[in-house]
């Protein structure tokens, strides 16, 4: 998977913002990137500081672009294009301030076109790179909320087995409406990582066998999400094993466009899905990648504040190639 989406930024070069500079995690997944030479990347923070770190943890950083908020040339413009993004809910001097952390001056970067993607969290909450997100860059054209997937990996005798999974970390109890987002939005995320959804909306319920609120809620999604994106092979509401088992389809759903071959799953709530893509993660043996953000004009990812350097590194490549 990697060496298709380094692939493609060989022949897209882009640039992306780390927010947290001088951590090193940051600075050897930096070098890494750097000795790689398909990504640029930019790092936020004082220049003193991050060289610092550099040299103490034995990373070359030589000749990144390392921007410092407290001396950037463009503060003011940046400050002007803020305020009136933020037109009566933030007074310049509140923009100003916002604009000397990290997670804002990245963000806005991204905005002004300085880079093309932006990956933080490393020491900062999910919340802290959503939020600047929601505010600067906003949700793109016919996108009402950020939404986010995993994609799941596992080698297998046959090559590698891919599946995508959203929304995990998110949206705590979506609606209707937000489920036909999170799926088309996953569906396309699914396209990048080179897998042909077939999307399943989960349940305990499949078409019909059980009732109650949440299976309404999976079944008249699958519905929408039919008619918004007629192209997608989608059905719901299906039980995990109707949606993975070719055996199980043909008892439970003969017929069913997805049933017995689902490779993009879309979960009810962010109970099911955090449980979900883990079990598959520890007793299926999936590697997870992500969260990855989905909805937003431009790619932003959050990283775990646990993360090490070669998740940095790979989230870096990820997030780099959704634009």
């Amino acid at each position: 998977m990697f060496e298709n989406l380094i692939e493609v930024l060989k022949k897209n070069p882009r640039r992306i913002v780390f927010t947290e500079g001088p951590d090193p995690r940051i600075l050897e997944a930096a070098a890494r990137l750097k000795q790689g030479g398909f990504l640029t990347p930019v790092l936020v923070g004082n220049p003193a500081e991050v060289e610092a770190a550099a040299k103490a943890g034995g990373f070359d950083i030589a000749g990144l672009e390392i921007l410092d908020p407290a001396a950037y040339p463009r503060m003011d413009e940046m400050v002007e294009t803020m305020a009136e993004l933020r037109k009566g809910k933030m007074a310049p001097e509140d923009c100003r301030k916002a604009l000397s952390q990290g997670n804002y001056f990245g963000t806005m970067l991204v905005k002004m076109g300085v880079a093309d993607a932006l990956l933080g969290g490393a020491t900062y909450s999910t919340a802290d790179t959503v939020r600047p997100a929601l505010q600067i860059v906003k949700t793109k054209p016919g996108s009402k909320i950020v939404s986010s997937c995993f994609i799941m990996i596992r080698e297998t005798e046959g090559g590698q087995e891919t599946l995508a999974m959203g929304d995990c970390a998110i949206n705590i109890a979506p609606s209707e409406d937000e489920l036909v987002e999170i799926a088309v939005e996953t569906a396309h995320t699914a396209k990048v990582f080179g897998v042909d959804p077939k999307v399943a909306l989960l349940s305990y319920s499949t078409l019909g066998s059980g009732k109650g609120e949440s299976v309404d809620k999976m079944k008249n999604a699958a519905a929408k999400v039919k008619a918004a994106a007629p192209e997608l092979a989608v059905d719901g509401e299906l039980q995990f094993d109707a949606a993975v088992s070719p055996a199980v389809a043909s008892i439970k759903c003969k017929g069913s466009p997805v049933a017995g071959q689902a490779n993009t799953f879309i979960f009810p709530d962010i109970n099911a899905g955090n449980i979900g893509y883990k079990i598959a993660q520890r007793l299926g043996g999936f590697a997870a990648f992500g969260p990855i953000l989905q909805g937003l004009n431009a790619p932003i990812n959050d990283l775990s504040r646990g993360c090490n350097a070669e998740e940095v590194y790979q989230m870096a490549i990820i997030t780099a190639a959704l634009k």
